[in-house]
């Protein structure tokens, strides 16, 4: 008793019927196939050879393609004998002749099963176009066409008449069997909770189509009938494709057999039109089935439609509310079209406030005619292009973005029909750019800085003149080179120490800049007590004078040096001046300066000696005296 009681618990509670599911599956596979077996055969033992429709290969495949292909064998074997069973049933007796017509069934079955799922995997989905095209032509049609060629043979040589008729029949009620049934059949096994939450709600409109469809094969008249197919359809619309073709096969019962005892409009237009009712019943039921298959499929491709809209304006709202970038819509024009969330947090504008204005109008006056030129190109043949400029905000301040603009053209024409504009606040980069440009402005600075007297170092006197080297060798113009140093700067720093000489240094520096006049002029520490005056585009005498006047310009400063005969710092100054000829080089210039310069401390200091005077053997001598009157007039102090 406690055993029998358990399993009752278990059976109750279903977790019996979990545990044995494929044991149960194939004995529901088995009545199913049975009882559908035992319906086409009595109405066809009603009618002679005639079968309307034949719902049990529909059964078996509907399992077919939902199972495992190893599990095949089972429903298979389930399906032959519940043919056989039913055939058995209806006959009252077994009989050796059903045998080849089960397996010619059961072949039917796997030859659709085969060429409908290609690979284990794929499950029924009759809504997909192609799918249900697939279904469609080899298990309602090319299946039932080599059953029924086979069939016809087995026929022949039975020495049946008729065989042709036979044949279509065969194939009309097999193929409207497998239609209806394996639809409805796999829409009720798969999705059994779906379909019985959707019957509870929509349960009126199938019993409405029930209640249409037996006042309408219960007379003669052709009113009713016209209601079927409408109702049909809205019932495909409210529970599925598996609800509709259920509803079309309790349809088919209804109207068979009313048409089979010769009353309803079918058997009327038959007598009318001579032609077999059962014919005309299949034509109905194709007919039904044709709405339903097409009506499914352009459902399927606006449900498709209405998920990709979905997905759409999904991951649009999603990249508008949380992306940092705005995203903007304008036509050729600058009138904007769509604006993104985020450009009122960039701009501070509200969406309808900048509908009203171009967008030309909020960028900087600076900056319009670049951005206009950016428009003007896209329009004519570029695709896209990036552009930094700034906007004004509602504010009325101005920020730095990066605007990066794509055109948008007409699908069809491909002309341009708009710009799209990703919009990026670059304000805070653009600041540290700013600095950072500052920032290397200052050790750009510092690296051609002498950092005591501030003037140009070495460096920037080596590439200063090298520049102007080439430049006066181009256009033929004079460079006079000026090189400075202080006299008996040693003694200086050995008296006074070296804070008071770098002091010294500074005084030197001072008189050396106030004594040229010009932006092209450059003063440059050489290093040391050593300086150097660089005159683009300026004669000898024009040279000597800037010499003299620095000279000038230190010895009034009167600073005390002990070490020195006149009493205060003095300078020796060597003149230098060339016109750069092809084969010279600019270091012929320095060594000109160089040796001048050691000329007046041989002579005895605080003088300007002239390396282009009388007596100097150099080429820088005779090139001077062509270039002007005043040259000739170089002088030796």
């Amino acid at each position: 008793m406690e055993r029998i009681s358990t399993c009752i618990r278990r059976i109750l509670t279903g977790r019996w019927i979990k545990e044995h599911g494929i044991a149960v599956h194939a004995a529901v596979c088995f009545l199913l196939v049975t009882l559908a077996t035992m319906g086409a055969s009595l109405i066809q033992s009603n009618q002679g050879d005639e079968q309307i429709i034949w719902l049990a290969n529909g059964v078996l495949l509907a399992y077919l393609l939902l199972a495992p292909r190893w599990r095949w064998p089972l429903f298979v074997g389930a399906g032959f004998a519940a043919q056989l069973t039913g055939l058995a049933l209806v006959a009252g007796h077994f009989h050796l002749t059903s045998v080849p017509f089960a397996a010619l069934n059961l072949s039917e079955v796997l030859v659709a099963a085969l060429l409908v799922r290609r690979r284990s995997t794929e499950l029924p989905s009759f809504t997909e176009s192609k799918y249900l095209l697939r279904y469609l032509g080899f298990a309602c049609v090319a299946a039932p066409l080599i059953t029924a060629s086979i069939w016809t043979l087995m026929s022949i040589r039975q020495g049946y008449a008729g065989l042709s008729v036979v044949c279509l029949n065969w194939a009309a009620a097999h193929g409207l069997g497998i239609a209806v049934t394996t639809p409805a059949l796999v829409a009720m096994l798969r999705d059994r909770r779906r379909n019985a939450s959707a019957w509870r709600t929509d349960w009126l409109v199938p019993a409405l189509l029930v209640l249409v469809a037996i006042a309408a094969f219960s007379q003669s008249g052709f009113l009713l009938i016209l209601l079927v197919y409408p109702l049909l359809a809205l019932i495909l619309l409210r529970l599925g494709l598996g609800w509709s073709t259920l509803v079309l096969l309790v349809i088919t019962a209804i109207s068979g057999l009313p048409t089979f005892r010769g009353m309803g409009p079918f058997a009327l237009l038959a007598s009318v039109c001579s032609v077999k009712p059962a014919l005309i019943l299949q034509l109905f039921i194709a007919r039904g089935m044709f709405i339903v298959y097409s009506v499914a499929a352009v459902l399927e491709r606006c449900r498709a439609l209405e998920q990709r809209l979905k997905r759409i304006a999904s991951l649009h709202s999603l990249v508008n509310e949380y992306s940092r970038d705005a995203i903007i819509m304008a036509d050729l024009r600058g009138h904007r079209r769509y604006e993104s969330s985020a450009a009122e947090s960039i701009e501070g504008w509200k969406p309808e406030e900048l509908m009203t204005e171009q967008g030309l109008e909020v960028v900087h006056p600076e900056d319009r005619a670049r951005v206009r030129a950016i428009i003007t190109e896209l329009q004519s043949s570029a695709e896209g292009a990036t552009i930094e400029c700034r906007i004004r905000k509602r504010a009325g301040d101005y920020i730095w973005v990066e605007a990066s603009l794509r055109m948008i053209r007409d699908s069809e024409t491909g002309v341009p029909s708009g710009i799209l504009n990703f919009v990026r606040d670059i304000s805070v980069r653009k600041y540290a750019e700013l600095k950072l440009q500052e920032a290397y402005d200052a050790v750009e600075a510092l690296s051609v800085t002498d950092p005591l007297t501030g003037l140009a170092n070495r460096r920037r006197f080596d590439k200063y003149v090298a520049s102007e080297w080439r430049r006066a060798m181009r256009s033929l113009e004079p460079l006079s080179l000026l090189m400075i140093d202080a006299d008996n700067f040693k003694k200086y720093n050995d008296t006074y120490g070296h804070p008071r000489g770098d002091n010294c240094l500074k005084q030197i520096a001072e008189a050396a800049s106030d004594s040229v006049g010009r932006a092209a002029d450059l003063v440059a520490r050489f290093g040391g007590e050593e300086f150097v005056i660089v005159l683009p585009n300026t004669d000898n005498a024009g040279a000597m004078h800037v010499a003299h006047c620095a000279c000038e310009a230190i010895r009034a400063r009167a600073l005390p040096h002990v070490g020195n005969p006149p009493g205060i710092v003095t300078l020796s100054v060597g003149c230098a001046t060339m016109i750069p000829m092809s084969g010279m080089k600019v270091s012929d210039l320095i060594d000109m300066a160089d040796m001048a310069v050691y000329k007046a401390k041989q002579a005895g200091r605080n003088q300007v000696f002239n390396g282009c005077g009388a007596g100097e053997s150099n080429v820088g001598q005779e090139q001077v005296e062509g270039v002007s009157e005043v040259h000739s007039a170089c002088s030796t102090m």
